[in-house]
């Protein structure tokens, strides 16, 4: 549980990174974004009060030739003006003289001298105004005509106000997401690893015993002559461990190979439960025998599971295994192969000590050992976890009537 707490911390903080990174990222582009709105903006309120100020010159103009008069315009329509060029607040009028002296105003705001001379659209200051400016000469005189920007300003404003609002909150949402991503994606890729290393560290601290053993007797044979009743028993020795190293590489393979294919194939042909159990039962009982133990088999006929016959064969072996070497002499081990509401159950059990309540969590663990009997590289339950969940089994764990463990294994009938 506690290298489970550290694991989840590590990919929490591994996540907080990523999704720290793109949250700066997302308010780099939004600041970008933003800007460029905020000036696109800007550009197409400002062309929009250029294509009004052009309406009106060329409206002045029309009155021109109607009258043949400049004089201070009020708002309004005149005679052959279009829509777009009727004159109407905020429009500013200035009628320059050849003089450069304004004859008329209609908005009271005094027109700088150069500025009297505008021709393409232009930004002015008047006051404390931003004002835009264009004109042209319009008979004897010339016509300037103005626009105020308030406009532009307080809709560029508005959005920077909505745009300020916004960002908060889509950074918050963005963090959130990336972070709940980058936890789910990251979390398997650092268990995984933290496996990986776990299983290194562990598989390195299981094999030094026997390495050592066989190092102690190699020395021992080699710093003297020994009669051979002594090599005899430093080779019976050595064979020991030899063997306890197979077993434990062997299983290390097996893990190796469910974790490179963790589910079961798709074609994989529906398997006789019973009669696999029937022959891992065949194979264990001149260990029972040999123990004085009681080992027998009640199974259904017709039982089929949809799943690889070695792997089947391999839980049924470890399960045994187990009952065999936790069982007492003279004790008594039951394998059960039955039809539960439309499923197929396999359920051994023993009259061995059982396994207590707080060790059923951890008792798939890799090299965890629920008591301290002698055998075995703790890697047994490990496998028999691996084939379980990559056939689509569920485990029952619980209290044999026997009086020791039942260890259950529940999968949909093929």
């Amino acid at each position: 549980m506690i290298r489970r707490l550290l694991t989840l911390g590590e990919v929490a903080r591994s996540a907080a990174r990523t999704a720290l990174l793109a949250t700066a990222v997302v308010a780099v582009l939004y600041t970008l974004t933003a800007a460029v709105t905020y000036l696109i903006v800007g550009v197409r309120l400002t062309n929009s009060i250029d294509d009004r100020l052009t309406g009106a010159l060329h409206g002045i103009a029309r009155r021109y030739a109607y009258d043949h008069q400049i004089f201070v315009f009020t708002p309004g329509a005149f005679p052959g003006a279009t829509r777009a060029e009727r004159l109407a607040p905020p429009i500013i009028v200035w009628d320059v003289n050849s003089g450069t002296q304004i004859q008329a105003s209609a908005s009271g705001l005094d027109l700088p001298a150069p500025d009297r001379d505008a021709g393409a659209p232009q930004t002015v200051t008047l006051g404390t105004e931003q004002v835009r400016i264009t004109g042209q000469k319009v008979g004897a005189d010339r016509i300037v005509v103005g626009s105020s920007l308030a406009s532009v300003t307080q809709a560029q404003t508005n959005l920077l106000i909505a745009e300020a609002l916004i960002a908060p909150v889509l950074l918050l949402a963005v963090f959130a997401g990336a972070f709940a991503v980058g936890r789910r994606a990251a979390e398997p890729i650092e268990l995984a690893r933290r496996r990986q290393q776990e299983l290194t560290a562990d598989a390195s601290h299981e094999l030094r015993t026997p390495l050592a053993v066989i190092e102690a007797e190699a020395s021992l044979a080699l710093t003297g002559r020994r009669n051979a009743q002594w090599y005899r028993d430093a080779f019976g020795r050595v064979e020991v461990e030899t063997k306890r190293m197979r077993t434990l590489v062997e299983d290390m393979l097996w893990l190796a190979r469910l974790e490179v294919r963790p589910t079961a194939p798709g074609t994989a042909d529906p398997v006789d439960l019973g009669v696999l159990a029937q022959q891992a039962v065949d194979r264990f009982r001149n260990v029972a025998e040999v123990r004085g133990q009681r080992l027998s088999l009640a199974a259904s006929d017709d039982l089929a599971v949809a799943a690889p016959a070695e792997w089947l064969d391999r839980l049924l072996g470890v399960l045994l295994d187990n009952a065999c070497r936790y069982a007492p002499e003279g004790g008594s081990i039951e394998v059960r192969v039955e039809d539960v509401g439309g499923r197929v159950r396999l359920r051994v059990d023993d009259s061995g000590p059982g396994i207590a309540e707080s060790e059923r969590l951890r008792v798939f663990d890799r090299f965890h050992r629920a008591s301290d009997s002698p055998g075995g590289a703790g890697l047994g339950l490990a496998i028999a976890a691996a084939v379980v969940r990559s056939t689509g089994g569920r485990w029952e764990l619980t209290t044999s009537p026997l009086g020791g463990a039942s260890m259950g294994v529940l999968w949909p009938r093929a």
